[in-house]
């Protein structure tokens, strides 16, 4: 499954910003507006669209973009 198309478009949706070129070291200082409550919106959007779960034992875990498209890679 091709993870970083979709993903891209979930970043660029949730920050609002279509020049978003995500890379797996890419984290929260690289993206204007990416505080807590952008993060939330992120996980449920990714949730929603790759059907799956991220618990809350796991968030606290994805420190980066690398992060998150392994554990999508990981429940898909």
């Amino acid at each position: 499954m091709n993870i970083i198309e979709p993903l891209t478009h979930i970043f660029r949706a949730v920050f609002d910003d279509e020049d978003i070129t995500l890379t797996r070291e890419m984290n929260a200082d690289d993206i204007d507006g990416w505080d807590s409550f952008a993060h939330l919106n992120l996980l449920m959007s990714i949730e929603e669209f790759f059907e799956i779960t991220i618990s809350d034992e796991e968030a606290p875990g994805l420190r980066n973009v690398g992060d998150l498209m392994d554990i999508i890679k990981l429940k898909t």
